[in-house]
């Protein structure tokens, strides 16, 4: 029997598959390495993205980035042969053995030619898109102005719309409280736009991704009310369901992100099928004239708003019998931006730890921050509205808190820090933190306005 060798043609279907990467002009081959392969991760830099997942730029924990096959690039020049033989049997002339890639069979080894191009062609490309760091500042801060405002006005329509449903199960004296469906609406958009979509929403504009998560949805999940919430329930003596409306309240959060991705996922591979989602590429602020473009508009629609607001509270306070609701509205408008701002320029503490040697890298100390004070701030203006008691201080302090404070603390960023904790190796530490933002804000709080409550005998 003669023997001569063959060419393999790899099966670009199976673990030889093309890729291309965005924005890179290059088209790379990927070798799928078997999930069998073991890394090892430095514990630090685990705790550092998993503590970063709601600073602006929402991740997963790293160790589901690792479950997933890897991928080692190669370039379009290597050769991959394998040596097989051709009978004469007719049968063995069409059946084609399975192909193995062993170290042995790699005729050339791994060019970096075109990958050191393809990185400086995409270096160009960064480059010129590239904003001045003012014009990117101004950017972030437009971005998170405008949907933080959009945050609290959904907010408060979703307050009224549901506030004649939940009516029937809330009281003074019930762990529920109404500030727990829009946390769980703003929980399961956080699965959506925060964690499954969030790479395709940053192909379009990155600004845009910081300002639907950092300021759309967490300003529309508000950590200050449901804080305050359990205070009041503890100053009438009821302990127990201060205990049970926080386990409801992060258990059901927690869910409502769990069922967001889920739904997410199923949503995607759909879009996958129909071959949809490549009608995203036209929408990309690729271009610095294109970003110019929607930074102006955003500008115009900020201006607006804040006018509009602005206006409106002028007119609704010179009524003689001012509807306090409007007011507070207005007002929770007028003032959520800086709440927003102030929670973002936090962020950068996440993944930063303590001190030099930066111990506790996991902890996401700038939304602790942020959703501590926030439940102080709103502890101490309560205290003030028993103490004053007036109709103007009730507005003005309650249009500060359903704005500054509602934008400045978030459950839907802390939930999701919450649940990539929970997914990592060390998913003790979601309880931790979670235990540790709780009885914190709770602990002050109890300072701040029980504390004065019972003494000063305040109803």
């Amino acid at each position: 029997m003669d023997h001569e060798t063959i060419e393999a043609e790899p099966d670009l279907s199976g673990s030889f598959c093309q890729t291309s990467s965005v924005g890179s002009p290059v088209t790379q081959r990927s070798l799928s390495l078997p999930r069998s392969l073991s890394f090892e991760v430095d514990d630090d830099t685990e705790s550092e993205n998993v503590s970063e997942t709601g600073s602006g730029s929402i991740r997963l924990s790293i160790d589901k980035g690792l479950e997933n096959e890897m991928a080692v690039p190669i370039s379009e020049d290597i050769l991959l042969r394998s040596h097989g033989s051709r009978t004469h049997d007719s049968t063995a002339l069409n059946t084609r053995s399975p192909v193995s890639l062993l170290p042995g069979e790699i005729l050339s080894p791994i060019s970096i030619d075109v990958l050191v191009c393809s990185e400086e062609k995409q270096e160009d490309r960064e480059k010129a898109f590239a904003l001045p760091p003012l014009l990117e500042y101004m950017s972030c801060l437009v971005y998170l102005a405008v949907f933080g405002i959009l945050g609290v006005l959904t907010r408060y329509m979703l307050q009224k719309l549901l506030l004649p449903a939940v009516a029937v199960v809330i009281s003074d004296n019930c762990p529920l409280y109404l500030e727990l469906p829009f946390n769980m609406v703003g929980s399961f958009l956080m699965g959506w736009w925060g964690v499954v979509f969030r790479g395709d929403i940053s192909r379009v504009s990155e600004y845009l991704a910081i300002g639907l998560t950092t300021g759309y949805l967490g300003s529309l999940a508000t950590f200050s009310g449901w804080n305050q919430k359990m205070l009041e329930l503890s100053v009438d003596g009821h302990w127990v369901f201060s205990f049970v409306g926080f386990l409801i309240g992060l258990f059901l959060a927690a869910y409502a992100i769990k069922l967001g991705i889920g739904t997410a996922k199923c949503f995607k591979s759909f879009l996958g099928r129909s071959n949809r989602s490549a009608c995203l590429a036209s929408w990309r602020v690729d271009n610095r004239y294109r970003h110019i473009r929607v930074l102006m508009v955003l500008v115009v629609i900020l201006g607006l708003l804040w006018s509009v607001s602005l206006a409106m509270l002028k007119k609704e306070y010179n009524h003689e019998v001012p509807d306090s609701g409007r007011v507070q509205l207005w007002l929770a408008c007028i003032v959520a931006p800086p709440g927003v701002w102030i929670r973002w320029f936090l962020a950068r503490l996440n993944g930063r730890g303590l001190g030099k040697a930066g111990s506790l890298k996991w902890v996401p100390f700038g939304t602790l921050i942020a959703n501590v004070s926030a439940a102080c701030i709103t502890a101490a203006l309560t205290t003030v509205k028993k103490a004053v008691h007036t109709k103007t201080c009730d507005t003005i302090s309650t249009g500060m808190q359903f704005g500054f404070l509602g934008c400045l603390g978030t459950v839907s960023t802390f939930i999701a820090e919450y649940n990539a904790m929970e997914e990592s190796q060390k998913n003790w530490r979601a309880y931790a933190y979670a235990l540790m933002t709780i009885a914190i804000s709770f602990g002050l709080g109890i300072l701040i306005y029980s504390v004065p409550v019972w003494t000063r005998g305040y109803k």
